[in-house]
C-alpha cells in the first residue's frame, strides 16, 4: 500500500471517530448546576437570628469552595480534601465579652462626658447563659427583669452607658435583642435625660441629652427642643472617628442592627420631639 493510500485511510478513520464523538455528545443531556436547589433549600431553613444567618452564608460559601477544591491536587499530585467549616463558638458570638462602641464624646462645663454601648451576644443554652450572667456582673451590668440565667437564652442584650466627669458611670438604657428586633424606614426609638451620671441626676433637671437608634438607612434625625429650636443629626461618613469636640452624628454600633445617635440640646432646654427626617 502506498504512503498516499495509508494517509487517506488514516484521515478517513479520524473523520469517522470525530463523527461518532459528535453524535455521542449530541445525545448527552447536561443538567444545570444544583446551586439554585441549594439556595432554595437554604431559604426553607431560614436562620433564627441574623448572626446565625451569617454563619449559614459562610457554610454555603464553604461548600461551594469545597466542590471546587475536590478536583484539585497538591504539589505531590495528591487530592486536596475540603476543610470542614466549624460553627461559631460562644467567643465568636460575643457571649462572654461584649462588643463595645463609643458613639459620642464631649466636654460640658469643663467635664468630659461620653456615651458608650455594649452589645452581648445571645447564649444558646443554660450553661452559656449562666456564665454570661456571671461575666455581666463583673462588667457592672445587670439585665433588668431577668430573675434566672435561663431567661437570657436566645437573647442578645444591649447596655447604654453614660460617663460624666468623675461621677459614677450610669447605665441609662438597656434591653434585650430578640428575633425580629430591627428598625427600617423612619423607625426610631429615643430616650432623653439630663447630662448627668451616677447620683447627680436631679429631679427637674432639663433633659437636654437624647440617645436613640434608627434604621441603617436613616440619613438625618431632627431633635426639637422645648424652645422651638432644632438640631440636625447627620450620618457620619464611613471611617469617621470621634473627636475631642462633640458632634451630632448617626453612627454604626458593633453587634447592633440599628445605628445609634446622640443629640445634645442648648443649655437649660429639654427634648420635645425626635424624628427621622431623611
Amino acid at each position: 500500500m502506498s504512503a498516499d493510500r495509508e494517509t487517506n485511510h488514516d484521515m478517513a478513520t479520524h473523520r469517522d471517530i470525530a463523527l461518532l464523538l459528535a453524535e455521542a455528545a449530541d445525545e448527552v443531556e447536561i443538567g444545570i448546576a444544583p446551586y439554585q436547589a441549594v439556595v432554595r433549600g437554604g431559604r426553607r431553613r431560614k436562620a433564627r437570628r441574623w448572626t446565625i444567618a451569617a454563619a449559614a452564608a459562610l457554610v454555603i460559601a464553604g461548600s461551594t469552595g469545597a466542590l471546587a477544591l475536590a478536583g484539585t491536587t497538591d504539589g505531590d499530585g495528591k487530592r486536596v480534601e475540603p476543610v470542614a467549616t466549624q460553627p461559631p463558638t460562644a467567643e465568636d458570638r460575643h457571649v462572654y465579652e461584649p462588643q463595645g462602641t463609643t458613639v459620642a464624646r464631649g466636654t460640658d462645663h469643663g467635664r468630659v462626658w461620653q456615651v458608650s454601648i455594649d452589645v452581648w451576644g445571645a447564649p444558646k443554652n443554660e450553661a452559656e447563659a449562666q456564665y454570661q450572667r456571671t461575666l455581666m456582673g463583673e462588667y457592672g451590668a445587670a439585665p433588668v427583669g431577668v430573675r434566672k440565667a435561663s431567661e437570657l437564652i436566645g437573647k442578645g442584650w444591649v447596655f447604654v452607658r453614660l460617663d460624666v466627669g468623675d461621677d459614677r458611670p450610669t447605665t441609662v438604657v438597656q434591653g434585650p435583642v430578640e428575633k425580629g428586633d430591627s428598625l427600617s424606614g423612619t423607625d426610631i426609638l429615643s430616650y432623653s435625660m439630663p447630662l448627668e451620671s451616677g447620683d447627680s441626676d436631679k429631679v427637674g433637671a432639663p433633659h437636654r441629652l437624647v440617645i436613640g437608634k434608627v434604621a441603617p438607612t436613616a440619613q438625618q434625625v431632627t431633635c426639637t427642643w422645648d424652645d422651638g429650636t432644632t438640631t440636625k443629626v447627620m450620618r457620619a461618613a464611613p471611617g469617621t472617628g470621634l473627636t475631642s469636640d462633640f458632634e451630632d452624628l448617626i453612627r454604626p454600633v458593633d453587634g447592633s442592627q440599628p445605628d445609634w445617635f446622640v443629640c445634645l440640646g442648648p443649655e437649660g432646654k429639654s427634648s420635645q420631639s425626635v424624628k427621622v427626617t431623611k
